[in-house]
């Protein structure tokens, strides 16, 4: 689990970021607004928080989750850097088993899956965007990267492959029988860590570690993966070569990232954190948001302070 926020700023190295750092939102560029909303609202459990025009946000009634900018005809492109999936963390199993089960009873496809550390379900939202919806679960063993190699093993030092189907009745044992299902997400709800396409591993690895300030949690070359946190996290970011090495950005207006949230406790790191990025030459945006930086792929990340 991420560390609480009595962590002090004194203690943190100058290179490092704040272990007290989390994700969010994710800003997509969508075809469709009001789908997505009604995806959101009927099937995620999310709540409207605002919508100007083209323009919306959504979330668990605090911070936004996601926000959309609708583009008319957008489409995804293929084989090109962005985003793999975003995951919303639930506070507990029990609001995830909430969640699987409404999946359930709206008979929407989705693909539980059992990664030892956490308990989770993929999904895919109305224009191919794939969502994870998962809950921590370290109580049963642990997941990460050795000798450069994905290792997972379950409490008892059994060994798991980490992609092994959920037992969705030990998690249903969560619900009370025969309650209603809960509508709404529970608003501790956040964004847990985002998982992005990249033209090169150890290329992202190293701006997300060198200039942003995440830990490096590892790199499988085999698997094509690599993963960077802040606090000790399993990890916040996730990155991959699966569009190939090399992958161009995905052309502008294309369905898909905008942006996602790098969000700082408070102004102190939010500014160490931009020294880097200026020491580093890296391109910055300022809006009322916050800094937009981008990675060598491309990928662009909102630097921003915590609002909540």
């Amino acid at each position: 689990m991420e560390q609480s926020s009595s962590s002090s700023t004194a203690t943190v190295a100058n290179n490092r970021i704040h272990p007290d750092t989390g994700i969010g939102p994710v800003s997509l560029t969508v075809s469709d607004l009001e789908r997505q909303i009604v995806f959101q609202r009927e099937v995620l459990g999310f709540k409207l928080h605002w919508r100007e025009g083209t323009m919306a946000g959504m979330g668990a009634g605090g911070a936004d989750l996601v926000q959309f900018v609708e583009v008319l005809g957008a489409r995804r492109t293929i084989r090109v850097t962005g985003l793999y999936h975003y995951a919303v963390l639930f506070p507990d199993q029990r609001a995830l088993a909430q969640a699987v089960a409404r999946l359930f009873e709206k008979q929407y496809p989705n693909h539980p899956t059992d990664h030892v550390m956490t308990k989770t379900t993929y999904i895919t939202d109305p224009e191919g965007q794939e969502i994870e919806l998962y809950a921590e679960s370290a109580e049963d063993g642990t997941m990460g990267i050795e000798n450069g190699s994905i290792v997972v093993r379950r409490a008892d030092g059994t060994p798991s492959n980490g992609r092994e189907p959920l037992n969705l009745e030990a998690l249903f044992q969560e619900l009370e029988p025969g309650a209603p299902l809960v509508q709404s997400i529970p608003v501790e709800t956040r964004i847990g860590h985002v998982h992005l396409h990249v033209r090169d591993i150890a290329e992202a690895i190293g701006f997300y570690t060198q200039v942003i300030g995440f830990d490096d949690m590892g790199m499988d070359r085999n698997f094509q993966m690599g993963m960077v946190s802040a606090g000790g996290y399993h990890h916040h970011v996730g990155v991959n070569t699966w569009m190939g090495v090399g992958a161009a950005p995905a052309p502008p207006d294309s369905a898909g990232l905008r942006s996602f949230g790098v969000l700082l406790p408070n102004k102190t790191e939010l500014d160490r954190v931009l020294a880097r990025v200026r020491r580093a030459g890296v391109e910055m945006e300022e809006s009322e948001a916050g800094v937009l930086v981008r990675d060598p792929s491309r990928n662009a990340v909102l630097l921003a302070m915590r609002t909540t």
